[in-house]
């Protein structure tokens, strides 16, 4: 019998409910499930969830309830029957792969010992969702990334990586929506906002959604800019 879920007081106005230890797709499903059992009933005093790959931080007002309650309300909301995978919506992202646009692609081809090609072609193949939102505006961490390209991050970040750099570490992928320095292996560019300028609706994905990149040319890419 698993020992999950877990709950754990974080200060007196949250709890964080964990799901599990490793990163898996059941986890991760079972964190979406009661981020949205909690939509729909709400504990009281209920403030904010926050969804991360293996758990949920759930805040409340304390002056309204207390960790024993919320934890009894959430319970009853994580016995309900599950969400259907069927239900997610699914999103498509270019990606250039030209070599002026994926500075450490032919790096971890040699890291990988496949040819560019072959990870351009593991690249296309992963079976991405977006499990979390973090680090900057817009960063969606999507995980299934493929086993063959799982590398470590570099041991050093590089300084003014330009938004929309397709970039990988481990399992994971992002598309970039910023300048900013990272450490992750840049081998693509994505000429596809994730940004909007709709505060109702401020990036594309939502977490859980599911992502399938499609390969561009470079004048594709150019042109969509």
């Amino acid at each position: 019998m698993s020992r999950f879920p877990i709950f754990r007081p974080v200060a007196e106005h949250g709890l964080l409910v964990e799901f599990g230890d490793t990163i898996t797709p059941e986890a991760h499903l079972a964190v979406l499930h009661l981020d949205a059992m909690l939509v729909q009933s709400p504990c009281p005093g209920f403030r904010e969830a926050t969804p991360a790959y293996v758990n949920l931080l759930v805040q409340f007002d304390p002056n309204i309830a207390n960790h024993a309650e919320t934890e009894t309300h959430l319970r009853a909301l994580i016995a309900r029957p599950p969400l259907s995978e069927a239900a997610t919506a699914q999103h498509e992202v270019q990606v250039c792969y030209d070599d002026a646009l994926a500075p450490d692609l032919a790096e971890v081809a040699a890291r990988c010992d496949l040819s560019v090609e072959a990870v351009i072609a593991a690249h296309l193949a992963g079976d991405y969702r977006v499990f979390l939102y973090g680090f900057a505006p817009g960063y969606a961490y999507l995980g299934g990334g493929p086993q063959a390209l799982s590398l470590p991050r570099k041991d050093a970040a590089v300084r003014d990586v330009p938004a929309g750099s397709v970039i990988i570490a481990g399992p994971q992928c992002i598309v970039t929506t910023l300048s900013m320095p990272t450490g992750w292996w840049r081998i693509g560019r994505s000429p596809t906002q994730i940004l909007r300028d709709d505060p109702a609706r401020p990036f594309l994905f939502d977490v859980g959604d599911a992502v399938t990149f499609r390969r561009i040319r470079r004048t594709e890419f150019e042109a969509a800019l």
